[in-house]
């Protein structure tokens, strides 16, 4: 059975794209297929596989919009067998104008995704920095969310205020989505703040925090210019093993 995730945080910047990409990657180095939905307009995680947003003929714009098969639109990562990318860019924008307009607009997605279920063991959907209809699509056809969190205040205020968007889901769209738990990204262990934080979010919301933590790295910032993920372009580096420590938790988790 296809496991279909959502990754969201609706605050920016807390490497919701480098999880979905990492993760995607380490679950392919354990004999998974993967797809990999970037449903983001700002389309960074189209980018940092190797993808120009700019030229694409086909998009996730065009499935929500045209009614384009995923199959059709879907592309391969160059070099990845096993992992696929439904792509996106700013044409996405449009289609979160065009959701507005239809009915039963939270479903668009996990009605696309559905032929494709036979096709993946794991389908990782890259939400949008924000609560708006593209990431309600991804949490409606998602069974479980994975919330980055960057261990500081204002990452920390965004997952309550997550919490709460995840609710209205279940009440009025998705009943069994299910939060798997946090990912502690860019941590650092020698601040005491760091480490308040995560155990802020275990006590405030009973959520648990998967290990390892993924510590600040520069090799994070250089990983996307050259379209690849940091397993590729640092395989031996600690947020390398980190992320392949997380997709065997998660993997023996899905099985």
């Amino acid at each position: 059975m296809t496991r279909l995730v959502a990754i969201a945080n609706q605050k920016g910047g807390v490497a919701k794209t480098t999880t979905v990409h990492a993760l995607g990657y380490a679950l392919v180095e354990r004999g998974r297929q993967v797809l990999l939905v970037d449903l983001d307009p700002q389309a960074c995680l189209t980018f940092s596989v190797g993808a120009d947003p700019d030229s694409l003929e086909r998009s996730l714009h065009d499935v929500f919009v045209r009614k384009m098969k995923v199959a059709d639109a879907r592309r391969p990562v160059p070099g990845v067998d096993g992992l696929d990318l439904l792509p996106a860019n700013i044409d996405l924008a449009g289609s979160e104008v065009h959701l507005l307009t239809r009915t039963g607009r939270e479903h668009v997605l996990a009605r696309a995704l559905e032929p494709m279920r036979d096709e993946y063991d794991i389908v990782l959907i890259d939400c949008p920095p924000s609560l708006g209809v593209l990431t309600i699509n991804g949490l409606t056809a998602a069974q479980e969310v994975l919330i980055p969190l960057q261990c500081e205040a204002l990452s920390h205020r965004g997952v309550g205020q997550l919490l709460e968007t995840i609710d209205d889901v279940r009440m009025f769209a998705n009943a069994d989505l299910n939060v798997r738990g946090v990912i502690a990204t860019m941590f650092d262990e020698r601040t005491r703040h760091g480490r308040a934080v995560l155990d802020d979010v275990r006590t405030r919301y009973g959520l648990p925090v998967l290990d390892p933590p993924v510590r600040k790295s520069i090799r994070f910032a250089e990983a996307p210019e050259q379209g690849r993920c940091i397993l590729q372009h640092a395989p031996s580096s600690q947020g390398a093993e980190a992320y392949r420590a997380l997709a065997a938790v998660l993997d023996e988790a899905w099985r």
